[in-house]
């Protein structure tokens, strides 16, 4: 049975990309799954990612679907656990974050681990224990207005001691600039006060970099998917284009987005104004009755061979507002999802094989939609966001190049850079 280095559980699909994305430029070979596989991993990987979606569901499912992540992992003969979150400690107070992390730490036997959502590449900063989201704080970002998750709140100790019965400490960014060994000092001295978990600052690459050595003892990690950049190191692994190496693209290129994040908003406009042909999806229709999955497919088919196409229900904060109050919140997510998923599916069907999916909730919807159990991770595309190689079980197999964007990542003209990038 092929063993592995690291064992990773993320809580959603983009989340997963993403750290799989750094541990593949610090040259480890990353294999990541859809959920729980059923089956022993049958090939050659230093780390996995078990993808989940359990960032918003209820926190008892969340800790039963991440200790089940935890059993498999273990069972493959991870050496670390690293437990991956997003970059903006997307999470309400009663969870999932604190929840699922006490749960994998009571399981590991571990009482004390640290927690840093830190992602400098993408502007997330945490400094004296408040995360930044490019020079303003969380609470005053656009995460305030975020439909499932607001975060109103950056101090993240506080976020997350709402969330834990353990004690939450600080590591702050001086100790952290001293490297190594003042990080470890600092875990003995909040241990012996009594604390079981703590938020580590870390504004640089360089930071980040000083914290994974001084984990490289610790059964359970956690944070965003920068912290990934400093562990490889720790088992002997170095930067190697070999890692990012996918089979050559082929077929027709399609994007679907359901994020509604500033970020997707720019994207969306940056490839209508590049003249490609896009169509937005109405909630409200879909709603009705409308059966707007068959009027996509119907649009897409006599452009699918001429250039990429994109399906979209991205929407400003105001629109997204509207019809939330009409529908619901969960009720309109799910609409959208549900739609967008069938729609994937119709266009692998139409002879797409280039994909780029936009959101969290969007891209593991789309995924199930696919039946794709497990994805080979590629070159980054922009920062948190590689291509990926995955088959279709939902498409007699089809051989994919898939690309599963956050919301909040990616440049303006990300849909169409990701494309030339695979030629």
């Amino acid at each position: 049975m092929t063993k592995i280095l690291l064992g990773c559980i993320a809580d959603d699909m983009t989340g997963a990309t993403d750290l799989a994305n750094n541990l593949v430029r610090a040259g480890m070979r990353v294999i990541q799954t859809t959920g729980v596989p059923a089956e022993p991993l049958d090939s050659q990987a230093d780390a996995v990612v078990v993808a989940l979606k359990s960032r918003t569901i209820p926190a008892e499912m969340a800790v039963k679907q991440s200790l089940e992540a935890l059993q498999w992992l273990q069972q493959q003969g991870a050496q670390q656990i690293y437990f991956k979150y997003c970059s903006t400690f997307d999470s309400t107070p009663e969870g999932n974050i604190g929840p699922v992390l006490e749960a994998l730490m009571k399981a590991l036997d571990c009482n004390f681990t640290i927690c840093t959502p830190a992602f400098p590449d993408n502007g997330r900063t945490v400094f004296k224990g408040h995360l930044f989201v490019g020079d303003v704080l969380l609470s005053e970002s656009g995460m305030r207005q975020h439909p499932l998750t607001p975060m109103t709140n950056a101090n993240l100790v506080q976020v997350l001691q709402a969330q834990c019965q353990v004690q939450v400490g600080l590591i702050d960014y001086r100790s952290v600039a001293r490297g190594c060994q003042s990080i470890r000092e600092s875990i003995s001295v909040l241990r012996a006060q009594g604390a079981g978990a703590a938020i580590v600052d870390a504004i640089s690459n360089d930071d980040l970099l000083r914290l994974g050595t001084a984990l490289k003892d610790m059964p359970l990690v956690t944070g965003g998917s920068g912290l990934a950049m400093g562990l490889p190191q720790n088992f002997g692994i170095n930067p190697s284009p070999v890692a990012s190496e996918l089979p050559p693209a082929q077929g027709w290129r399609a994007v679907v987005s359901g994020s509604c994040s500033v970020a997707t908003n720019r994207q969306v406009v940056n490839f209508i104004r590049a003249g490609m042909p896009a169509l937005a999806i109405d909630p409200l229709q879909i709603a009705a009755g409308i059966d707007v999955v068959s009027q996509a497919l119907a649009w897409a088919t006599p452009l699918l061979a001429h250039q990429p196409v994109l399906v979209y229900s991205t929407a400003d904060a105001g629109s997204v507002h509207a019809v939330q109050t009409r529908l619901g919140a969960c009720e309109a997510g799910a609409l959208v999802e549900d739609a967008i998923a069938a729609i994937v599916l119709g266009l692998v069907q139409l002879g797409a094989r280039q994909l780029i999916v936009a959101g969290g909730e969007t891209s593991g919807a789309c995924v199930q939609s696919l039946g794709i159990k497990r994805m080979t991770i590629g070159p980054q595309i922009d920062s948190g966001v590689p291509w990926c190689h995955a088959r279709s079980d939902a498409a007699e197999g089809a051989s994919l190049h898939i690309a599963l964007k956050s919301g909040n990542f990616g440049s303006d003209d990300f849909f169409l850079k990701a494309f030339e990038l695979l030629r």
